[in-house]
């Protein structure tokens, strides 16, 4: 027999349920349950509201059962049919991840749901597939094709090698503060304004923020570590220029390291970041002045991880700048306070990766040489 149920909200459970899709996450099959009870309420019949939510008959007819003879909860809480069986066979769920795992339909930038069911309804004997089936048979295999990692792939060559043994040693050497290890980098920041006051928090409340903000600009910031002892320095500047990256460098000579006799500066293959820079934006004089007493040791190319300054730029970022600040005078305030505090707590990076170990982990990228005939060359020198 053919039993039509007739769904009726009361307002208060019409505002559950639109408070329950507009809230935060919910479980996909509640919320399928609550827009199917929304639509049966307006008088949508029911293969209109099996098309609108993307689900089978069935579950309409289902979900407005289990309201009509039971309750609102009854019906959102349907657990999924045990000993069902299963849409997809294990030879179609391969099929499906491999579909995931491949190159895009043309003029798409991604795999959709929606593709996917339809790549799988092309390729299999299903005549339709719902969007919630291969969702849970993506989820089930931990798989997202929709995201991706991005992430540098150096070329490890002799040059890298030899960059990143130089560097390494570097830092494993004995302190010593005729000769210290300065790190340094830039890392740009924008200035973010507020267009509405935000509300302060209150109990039960969160602070809140408008979505809407005013870009006032843009600052860039020298950061500078030493890679022996606690200390760390950053310039706030407006650009970072051949002429503001020789500025930092007549700082770092004149200001913070006058007693020095060779500042060793780890940095990496920026253009600016090159004797020609001082040469550029100071006189020659000055220029030769400066650069006799600072040694550059670059990091290899695409290995900008191995500048220990990158940690330190980290922590800025999460500690004092992973807000909105609205203008240089504030941000210049805000890192100073930062640096002061962080200096004064001696806080240090420990850096573990070593040369030996370096050649331990990437023996594989080393360039390979034929050991036994360096050994007789060196046996006939000898």
């Amino acid at each position: 027999m053919n039993v039509r149920y007739r769904v009726e909200l009361h307002e208060s459970e019409r505002d559950e349920l639109k408070a329950l899709l507009a809230g935060g996450r919910q479980p996909a099959r509640r919320l399928k349950r609550a827009q199917i009870l929304l639509a049966a309420d307006q008088g949508a019949a029911d293969a209109e509201i099996a098309g609108r939510v993307v689900c089978g008959l069935s579950t309409v007819t289902r979900t407005k059962r289990r309201f009509v003879e039971g309750n609102l909860e009854l019906a959102l809480s349907e657990a999924p049919r045990s000993g069902a069986a299963r849409k997809l066979t294990g030879q179609e769920e391969a099929l499906l991840i491999a579909t995931a795992c491949s190159k895009p339909p043309p003029g798409r930038a991604r795999w959709t749901l929606e593709l996917l069911c339809d790549a799988m309804v092309r390729l299999t004997e299903h005549h339709t597939l719902s969007r919630e089936t291969v969702r849970r048979r993506l989820g089930e295999n931990q798989l997202k094709p929709w995201r991706k990692d991005m992430w540098c792939i150096p070329r490890v060559d002799a040059a890298y090698v030899a960059a990143m043994e130089d560097v390494l040693d570097l830092y494993h050497e004995t302190p010593d503060p005729s000769r210290p290890v300065i790190c340094f980098d830039e890392s740009p920041k924008q200035l973010i304004g507020e267009t509405r006051t935000p509300v302060p928090a209150r109990p039960g409340q969160l602070r809140r923020i408008d979505y809407e903000y005013r870009r006032n600009g843009t600052a860039n910031l020298f950061v500078f570590v030493d890679a022996h002892r606690p200390w760390r320095k950053v310039k706030v500047t407006s650009r970072r220029t051949a002429a503001d990256f020789a500025a930092c460098m007549r700082e770092l000579s004149d200001v913070h390291f006058p007693e020095a006799d060779r500042i060793r500066v780890v940095l990496d293959n920026l253009s600016t970041h090159t004797p020609a820079a001082l040469y550029s934006s100071l006189p020659a004089k000055e220029a030769r002045r400066i650069l006799r007493r600072i040694e550059f040791h670059y990091t290899p190319k695409h290995a900008s991880w191995l500048n220990m300054v990158e940690i330190e730029i980290g922590v800025l970022q999460r500690q004092c700048l992973s807000r909105r600040i609205p203008d240089r005078d504030t941000l210049e305030a805000e890192i100073a306070a930062w640096e002061q505090q962080r200096n004064d707590s001696r806080a240090r990076i420990n850096w573990m990766f070593t040369t030996e170990k370096a050649r331990e982990k990437l023996a594989k990228a080393y360039p390979k040489t034929d050991a036994s005939e360096f050994q007789t060359k060196e046996s006939k020198s000898l």
